[in-house]
């Protein structure tokens, strides 16, 4: 039988627990969290260094709002801007404070201890050391065991939503608009897909940066989310804008590993490997704090032009060791792990895939193109991020828009009064009589390298028109043989995360592709624009 809840909610990192946590407060509301790990707190969330945005006694919601807005690149939502500056404080009060008990660092007189990162004109980031995004999973997952109407599926992976009138038996619904009522998904113990019906469903699953080649982003990063809704004929937008995070550790054994924003926050400065400094040749007013995307590609410049394999970035010389030591505890001791001691000498790093800007298309609840549908946190697309994601919003988004889309949920449903879900005579069980083979995890595994290598090499730091019509010939080719592979193959996690993983690749280099104006975290060499920022 198919398990039928109000609301369904895939993905439980800082959005979706949000969401749920303001659901819960329905006692007669029943929601399902499911997140395809094994572990709840594995989400991008947890491996979120640097912290979020609040609120110092020095700044305003204008002051931050026009922050976002020139990091954005001319093309983020005033209204997202505002909404996040004005909401977020109250939330993080509300919810990580006081519902999570999230213990920010505070100062020797009790005092939050505000950070700053790149293109803040602020300090107005509060953290816990530099592993604040896993302090407020905990916290929030903690919380979330204490909602007795909450129920936390795990080793469940989204294989498509479930739509009408495509997914449903009746004729009559074929003249319905497009509805969303839940997903079937996959149970990687059982090895079996289930229908799990609702009456809303909000897409929580967080980002894509493992389609490429190196990222900062954890194994399920595949973009799950976003080829779920494509398929279901949600509208995307902003695809094109991903953004590539300056600072991932150059060692062996931890390539990807994020050093944080908030390591120049606090006074490094980005050298060549002869030790040389450079961001004042590609941004003379903030130098090391520019955007991302400036310094992103400046260090993508210095590595092609010179070839080097890696830059430096030098905390030692502008910073005590203790302190050091302890404002980056996870930090230092990664770096140790991998022979380098951050106290006493430059840090080995390169820039690698971290976030997507774009995403589902939703408005300012969260509700996406599809009724009932939401999503919220990377998966969605506010506006907010516009070409370029200011540091540290991120998280606060994911706070702000899950809340959101609650309200708005609980405010549906209580409208409708007895809200519908389909039963499961009006929804087809998942058909896998067809499905002979058995993965064979070197293919998938071979056309993940594949799909990573094209999506680095074409559709990474820099674009051009050639690289991305290389790019998607590549990639429909693949598209076709992995949509072969998997409707005659029995299902795994890896081949759902395949199959996904090359659909958004095509998302991607259909947009960049499209988009000839480089702007923010989308910079093509054969730009048409005529006032671009090189680097």
């Amino acid at each position: 039988m198919p398990t039928q809840t109000d609301v369904l909610i895939i993905g439980c990192g800082i959005a979706g627990a949000a969401a749920a946590l303001r659901l819960a407060r329905n006692p007669r509301r029943q929601i399902t969290v499911i997140t395809r790990e094994a572990d709840p707190h594995e989400s991008n969330t947890r491996y979120a260094q640097g912290g979020i945005i609040s609120r110092s006694p020095d700044d305003t919601a204008d002051l931050l709002v026009s922050d976002i807005l020139a990091a954005g690149a001319a093309a983020s939502s005033p209204k997202a801007a505002r909404i996040l500056a004005e909401e977020g404080p109250a939330l993080i009060e509300e919810v990580l404070l006081k519902q999570a008990g999230i213990q920010f660092d505070l100062t020797p007189e009790g005092e939050l201890a505000w950070g700053k990162e790149a293109a803040h004109s602020r300090r107005r980031i509060i953290h816990v050391g530099d592993g604040t995004g896993k302090a407020i999973i905990e916290g929030l997952i903690a919380a979330l065991r204490e909602c007795p109407n909450v129920h936390l599926v795990t080793n469940a992976t989204a294989v498509d939503l479930i739509t009408f009138p495509h997914h449903s038996i009746d004729p009559l619904m074929a003249y319905e608009p497009l509805r969303c009522f839940g997903a079937y998904v996959f149970d990687r113990e059982e090895r079996t897909v289930h229908r799990y019906l609702a009456a809303a469903t909000i897409l929580a699953t967080g980002g894509l940066g493992r389609i490429f080649l190196n990222t900062t982003n954890p194994l399920g990063a595949r973009g799950d989310g976003l080829a779920l809704a494509r398929r279901a004929g949600a509208t995307i937008s902003n695809a094109e804008y991903i953004q590539f995070h300056p600072t991932a550790l150059a060692a062996p054994g931890a390539e990807g590993f994020l050093i944080s924003e908030a390591v120049r926050g606090e006074g490094a400065v980005l050298l060549t490997p002869g030790g040389q400094p450079f961001m004042q040749d590609y941004a003379p007013e903030w130098k090391d704090l520019a955007p991302r995307d400036v310094v992103a590609r400046a260090i993508h410049h210095q590595m092609m032009s010179q070839g080097y394999s890696h830059v430096l970035l030098d905390l030692a010389s502008h910073m005590p060791p203790e302190a050091i030591r302890q404002r980056f505890p996870n930090i230092y001791a990664t770096c140790q792990k991998a022979g380098i001691d951050m106290t006493s000498e430059p840090i080995p790093v390169v820039p690698a895939a971290h976030y997507s800007c774009g995403g589902v298309l939703v408005d300012e609840w969260g509700r996406a193109t599809i009724e009932n549908l939401y999503a919220v946190g990377e998966v969605s697309c506010t506006g907010l991020h516009g070409g370029n994601r200011l540091a540290s919003t991120s998280l606060l988004e994911g706070l702000v828009w899950g809340d959101r889309s609650a309200r708005r949920i609980e405010e549906e449903l209580k409208h409708q009064g007895k809200p519908y879900i389909p039963g499961a005579k009006e929804v087809p069980r998942w058909d896998e009589s067809g499905l002979t083979a058995e993965a064979d995890p070197a293919l998938i595994q071979g056309d993940m390298q594949t799909i990573q290598n094209i999506m680095w090499h074409y559709v990474g730091l820099e674009r051009s028109g050639d690289r991305l019509q290389r790019a998607i010939r590549d990639l429909r080719h693949l598209w076709s043989e992995i949509e072969t592979f998997y409707h005659t193959t029995k299902l795994t996690d890896g081949l759902i995360g395949m199959r996904n993983a090359v659909e958004v690749g095509l998302i991607i280099a259909q947009a960049a592709r499209h988009n000839r104006q480089s702007r923010g975290c989308h910079y093509r060499v054969d730009s048409v624009s005529q006032g671009k920022r090189l680097i």
